[in-house]
C-alpha cells in the first residue's frame, strides 16, 4: 500500500508538472499575443498620428494658398482704390465719395476678418473629414474589391464646395456686413474723433448686428453657417434619378460636413477664432493711436487706449489697408494666430478622430 501510494503521488506530481508546463506555455502564448496586439495597435496609432499631423500641415498650406484668392475677391467687390483715385482729382462730389469710402473701408476689413476665420475653420473640418476617410482607405480596410470611401474624384468634387465661401457666400456676407457698417457708422461725421476703445465698441456693435440670431434659428447653430455652405448642399441632391456612385458619396460627405458645421463645438471654435481675429485687427490699429511726445509731456500717465483720438477721416485709410495684413499669404501674425490656436487644433483632432475610426464605416 505504501508503494501504491508513492506511485500515485509520483503520477500526481508528473501530471501536475505537465499541467504547469502546458499552462506556462499557454500563458506565454497569451502574453505574446497580447504584446503583438499592443505593438500592432501602437504602430497603427503612430501611423494615424503621423497622418493626422501631416494633414494639419496640409490644412495650413491650403489656407495660405487660398488667401490671395479671397483677398482679390474682396478687393474686386469692395474696390476702395477706385474711390481714392477719384479723390485725388478733387471732384465736386468729394464728400459723397468720402462717405462711400468710409462704408467700403470698414466693410472690407471686417469681412476680411470674418472670411479668413471661416476659411481656417471650414478647411479644418473638410480636410480632417476627408483625411479620416483617406486614412481608412490606406489602412486597407476596404480590401476585397470594396469601393474606397473617398476615391480621388470624390475628394475633388467634395473639396470644390469651398468655392461657395469664396463666391456666393462671400457676396452675401459683404451685403450683411455693409448694412451693419451703415447702421453703426452711417451717421458719424468724418470730423468726429474716436479713441481706440470707442473704435473697438463700434466693431462690437457691427458684430452684434451680423451675428444676431433670428428667433427661428436653432440656438446651437452659428448664424454664419449659411455663408460657409449653400442651404441645399448640392444641386445633384434634387435629382432623384441619375445620381452616380460618386455623386452619392460626395453628397454623404457634404451632409456630414453640414452636421459638423451645425454642431455647438463648431460654433464655439468659430466664435473663439473671430474674437481672436478682431482682437488682432484692433492690435494692428493700435500703433496708429500711440500718444505723441506732446501728449506724454502734458499727461505723464496717459492711457493711449482712451486718450488718443483720431478723426474718422484719418481712421479710414488705416482700416482700409488692414486687408493686406489679414489676408496675407506670407504667414502674418493675424493668420499665424488663427492656425496655431489650441481650440482649433483640438477641434481638428476631434473631427479626424471621428472620421478615421473603423466604426465610421458602419454609419
Amino acid at each position: 500500500s505504501f508503494t501504491s501510494s508513492a506511485n500515485f503521488r509520483n503520477l500526481y506530481y508528473e501530471n501536475l508538472s505537465v499541467g504547469v508546463y502546458l499552462l506556462g506555455k499557454y500563458g506565454q502564448k497569451k502574453i505574446r499575443e497580447i504584446q503583438e496586439r499592443e505593438a500592432a495597435e501602437y504602430i497603427a496609432q503612430a501611423r494615424r498620428q503621423y497622418h493626422f499631423e501631416s494633414n494639419q500641415r496640409t490644412c495650413n498650406m491650403t489656407v495660405l494658398s487660398m488667401l490671395p484668392t479671397l483677398r482679390d475677391a474682396l478687393m474686386h467687390q469692395l474696390n476702395s482704390e477706385s474711390l481714392t483715385s477719384l479723390l485725388k482729382n478733387r471732384p465736386a462730389n468729394k464728400l459723397e465719395i468720402w462717405e462711400d469710402l468710409k462704408i467700403i473701408s470698414f466693410t472690407r476689413s471686417i469681412v476680411a476678418v470674418y472670411s479668413t476665420c471661416m476659411l481656417v475653420v471650414l478647411l479644418r473640418v473638410q480636410l480632417n473629414i476627408i483625411g479620416g476617410y483617406i486614412y481608412l482607405d490606406n489602412a486597407a480596410l476596404c480590401k476585397n474589391g470594396t469601393t474606397p470611401l473617398a476615391p480621388p474624384e470624390v475628394q475633388q468634387q467634395y473639396l470644390s464646395s469651398i468655392q461657395h465661401l469664396l463666391g456666393d457666400g462671400l457676396t452675401e456676407l459683404i451685403t450683411i456686413v455693409k448694412q451693419a457698417v451703415h447702421k453703426v457708422f452711417g451717421s458719424i461725421s468724418l470730423k468726429h474723433t474716436l479713441s481706440l476703445l470707442e473704435l473697438e465698441q463700434k466693431v462690437k456693435d457691427i458684430r452684434e448686428v451680423v451675428e444676431h440670431k433670428d428667433s427661428d434659428q436653432i440656438a446651437s447653430h452659428s448664424p454664419l453657417c449659411h455663408y460657409l455652405m449653400p442651404d441645399e448642399e448640392n444641386p445633384l441632391a434634387t435629382q432623384a434619378c441619375g445620381l452616380t456612385e460618386r455623386d452619392i458619396a460626395t453628397i454623404k460627405l457634404l451632409n456630414e460636413t453640414r452636421d459638423m458645421l451645425e454642431s455647438p463645438d463648431f460654433s464655439t471654435v468659430l466664435s473663439t477664432c473671430l474674437n481672436r481675429g478682431f482682437s488682432r485687427l484692433l492690435d494692428n490699429m493700435a500703433e496708429f493711436f500711440r500718444p505723441t511726445e506732446k501728449d506724454l509731456s502734458q499727461n505723464g500717465s496717459v492711457n493711449s487706449l482712451s486718450s488718443v483720438s483720431l478723426p474718422l477721416a484719418k481712421i479710414i485709410p488705416i482700416i482700409n489697408g488692414q486687408i493686406h495684413s489679414v489676408c496675407s499669404e506670407t504667414p502674418s501674425h493675424f493668420v499665424q494666430d488663427l492656425l496655431m490656436m489650441e481650440q482649433v487644433k483640438d477641434f481638428a483632432a476631434n473631427v479626424y478622430e471621428a472620421f478615421s475610426t473603423p466604426q465610421q464605416l458602419e454609419k
